[in-house]
């Protein structure tokens, strides 16, 4: 009993001895931690009031600025939807003043899609990778035409791999089933009509209102005919 009494007092020493240590360390380095305490305030205070006055409006101000851009784009006329008009931005300037902007990382995606549609495939592929946005369906969109670049490009295994990409991003009527069917049209390429037919007949099953899916008895027929004679 008289030793653990005596050690219940050891204990209780050791534990005095420790907040004594530490009162005595806040007490010397007081002003320290409170410069410390004030700076990460002030870190926390810039961030909310960076986003409030500044990110956002600078958002709304990209945006805005994109407008006659995006209006460019829609009609085919891609040299004043890079380059701007003189007075309006394009999408050029947008990238280079709002890179880190919704609209700056947009504006890389339409760069992009300008530059596949004008068989400059290389440059399209380093802007649609830059594209890194939080909308799933233009982010599924990007990835695939990276797909549809490497295809042009005559690299196959990428094409596969961006397409795969595409469809295990988002799952949706829109961009799934329209990449699975470029993926499997590449495997027919490749001469792989085995994974070919399943991928059209899961079009088939899993997105049957889709576009894709109304001509794909017509690709399940080809497929199968391949595989017959092969």
């Amino acid at each position: 009993m008289a030793k653990d009494k005596q050690e219940q007092n050891v204990n209780n020493e050791k534990e005095q001895s420790i907040f004594s240590k530490m009162g005595s360390f806040v007490n010397k380095n007081q002003k320290i931690l409170s410069w410390v305490l004030i700076g990460i305030t002030a870190v926390i205070l810039i961030i909310v009031l960076y986003n409030r006055f500044v990110s956002k409006p600078k958002g709304e101000e990209a945006a805005a600025s994109m407008f006659m851009a995006e209006q460019y784009y829609l009609i085919d006329s891609f040299n004043l939807a890079l380059n701007g008009d003189g007075v309006d931005l394009g999408f050029f300037d947008i990238v280079d003043q709002y890179g880190s902007t919704p609209a700056g990382k947009l504006a890389n995606y339409y760069i992009g899609m300008i530059y596949l549609r004008q068989g400059n495939y290389e440059d399209a592929i380093i802007h649609l990778k830059k594209y890194n946005g939080k909308d799933n369906i233009i982010a599924s969109m990007a990835l695939g035409s990276i797909g549809d670049a490497y295809l042009e490009l005559d690299n196959k295994e990428l094409a596969i791999k961006y397409y795969n990409k595409a469809i295990k991003n988002s799952d949706n009527n829109f961009t799934t089933p329209m990449y699975l069917l470029r993926l499997a049209l590449t495997y027919e390429l490749m001469d792989n009509y085995k994974d070919a037919l399943r991928i059209y007949k899961e079009i088939q099953v899993k997105y049957p209102r889709s576009i894709e899916a109304r001509d794909i008895d017509k690709y399940i027929a080809r497929a199968e005919t391949a595989l017959k004679y092969k």
